[in-house]
């Protein structure tokens, strides 16, 4: 992973509390106490602290987005223009071409957040942690995926767990370096060692389908510095905590019951803490970064400090060696404009969600988790058709014309050319070459493929005037009709085969995986002359997605037995 920039000084850094392999401090596992009988909590446990994760992260990416741009210091900042590093956006095969703008000419944005865990600077590993980590491989334990609204008048975050097991892509990095699609189930914090943050983008593109537009990799090494800046972060435990195994194991954090402002060495210690965290998993060490992240956020915004140039200088600066872009927030302006859509979001309206998630029953996979059947998908629809999830539906997106409470702010659309750089206008028809595959089985294969699909499609395509549209041989598998293009030179002509058979805009998707247009006709259209509609989006997140109300400030880090004091 090489970063585009005046520097190149290792990506980012999440502190960790020993290693990130295997052994005692593998993901799932639990350590003994100091002293006593350990009681792991129930591995299942979903409770309300566990939905603050996901607003820690996005409220220090808030932070660190207005740092060099508040009380008008903008033209003063522009000099940090050659400090930010950059990486490509996505290095997958598929390319879903960003957000589309609504019926009323809004678009969306979605931004995926990565924290990452990477040593490899003298920085990050004066951090701490287990040396044998040191200029290793990075890994993304951290991935939240931030949806603003078209409207502008909610945002939806959704996260996964770092322990969530997913299929990996092909990507492939700019130096022509490949890595293949995965054969078997990947941990997907793995992804960042696939080429680089690009790959995160690609697992999160295929296993969601919402088109992600940047991305912003965040270390801690930052992140501390500016806490100290502002004189201390708020942190909160329901009991007194002493992170220190009777093996010596443990971040040694010693904090009293209640709130304590910590900073410098205690800070450290607290965002490696996992032992004396819930059920001391990093699923509990997660959670309590978050908190800090959240509480941090909420100093920046109330901290009279931040009005010192000098110290806005320090924490701009600060803001950005922390942090990795893609290649469309490479200046100091476009960073700006972003801070300033994402702060018309009140906190009331923001909701934080975890993917629905179960624990793996396949061998080897204790502790390792995978996507929810159904709600997980129910979760990324929302986001992708722009509902809001806390069930509130959206502001006015134009005069005179407002969506129902509840309903999509992006209404359905007909299917448009997936690529902003694409011009020229569609072919006819009759000039455009369509492949039609049979993928009826469905990605579980539960059900076989339907007989001559492909050739029953294939004619009503030449019955619409399609007359090159032909049967492919090949075979795929799709629970979703979708159709596929190669380059941007093809997308107004996928589109126009999209719109014929009343295709939605998800359903087109550039890939390298073909060389022209292909339609895969999916499980959901197994008989007729047109898919099997999908059934109404959902109006609020699933409860499964655990969701909190931005407005929320009262996390307060519950302490695993054994390790009190």
């Amino acid at each position: 992973m090489r970063h585009s920039n005046v520097r190149e000084e290792g990506a980012t850094a999440q502190a960790a509390d020993g290693i990130s392999g295997g052994g005692a401090d593998a993901p799932g596992a639990v350590p003994p106490p100091r002293g006593g009988r350990a009681a792991r909590r129930a591995a299942g446990r979903r409770t309300r602290k566990g939905r603050r994760r996901v607003l820690r992260w996005v409220s220090s990416v808030l932070s660190l987005l207005i740092l060099g741009t508040a009380a008008g210091g903008y033209l003063y900042y522009r000099h940090l223009n050659g400090s930010i590093k950059t990486d490509p956006l996505n290095l997958g095969e598929t390319k879903l071409g960003g957000s589309k703008p609504n019926s009323f000419g809004q678009t969306p944005l979605n931004i995926l957040l990565i924290g990452s865990d990477a040593r490899n600077d003298a920085a990050n590993q004066a951090l701490g942690g287990a040396t044998e980590t040191f200029d290793g491989p990075p890994l993304a334990d951290v991935q939240m995926l931030l949806h603003l609204s078209a409207d502008r008048t909610n945002m939806s975050v959704v996260s996964m767990p770092r322990d969530t097991m997913l299929m990996m892509p092909k990507c492939t990095e700019p130096n022509g370096k490949v890595h293949p699609a995965s054969k078997g189930l990947v941990q997907t914090n793995e992804s960042l060692q696939r080429g680089g943050p690009g790959c995160t983008v690609a697992a999160w593109t295929e296993l969601t389908k919402i088109p992600i537009d940047h991305f912003m990799m965040i270390d801690f090494k930052g992140v501390v510095s500016m806490a100290d800046a502002i004189g201390g972060v708020p942190v909160c435990v329901e009991q007194n905590v002493h992170s220190r195994t009777r093996t010596g194991e443990g971040s040694g954090l010693k904090l009293e019951k209640g709130e304590t402002k910590i900073q410098g060495e205690t800070a450290l210690q607290w965002l490696r803490t996992r032992y004396g965290f819930e059920d001391g998993t990093d699923i509990a060490r997660t959670h309590a970064q978050h908190q800090y992240m959240n509480s941090m956020a909420r100093e920046f915004r109330k901290n009279a400090k931040l009005t010192n140039p000098v110290k806005l200088n320090s924490l701009a600066q600060a803001a950005i060696d922390a942090m990795v872009v893609d290649p469309g927030l490479n200046k100091i302006d476009k960073l700006y404009d972003l801070s300033m859509e994402l702060k018309k979001v009140p906190p009331g309206r923001i909701t934080m969600t975890t993917m629905p998630w179960v624990y793996s029953t396949k061998p080897g996979m204790n502790g390792r988790v995978e996507p929810l059947a159904g709600e997980a998908e129910d979760l990324f629809r929302m986001v992708r058709e722009d509902i809001a999830l806390d069930g509130k539906g959206s502001g006015t997106p134009a005069a005179g014309a407002s969506p129902s409470p509840g309903s999509p702010a992006t209404p359905s659309a007909p299917a448009q050319p997936t690529t902003a750089a694409t011009t020229a206008p569609a072919s006819s028809p009759a000039k455009i070459a369509v492949s039609v595959r049979n993928a009826t089985g469905g990605k579980d294969g539960a059900e076989a493929k339907v007989k001559l699909r492909a050739t029953d499609v294939a004619t009503l395509l030449n019955g619409k005037g399609f007359a090159k549209a032909t049967a492919d041989t090949q075979t795929g598998a799709e629970d979703a009709t979708v159709v596929r293009f190669a380059t941007d030179a093809q997308a107004a002509d996928a589109a126009a085969v999209a719109t014929a058979l009343g295709l939605p805009a998800t359903a087109l998707q550039k890939t390298d995986e073909v060389s022209g247009i292909v339609l895969f006709v999916g499980k959901d259209w197994r008989t007729g002359n047109a898919p099997t509609p999908p059934p109404p989006a959902p109006t609020v997140a699933p409860t499964s997605a655990h969701a909190l109300n931005g407005d929320n400030d009262k996390a307060c880090m519950p302490i695993q037995e054994g390790f009190t004091w």
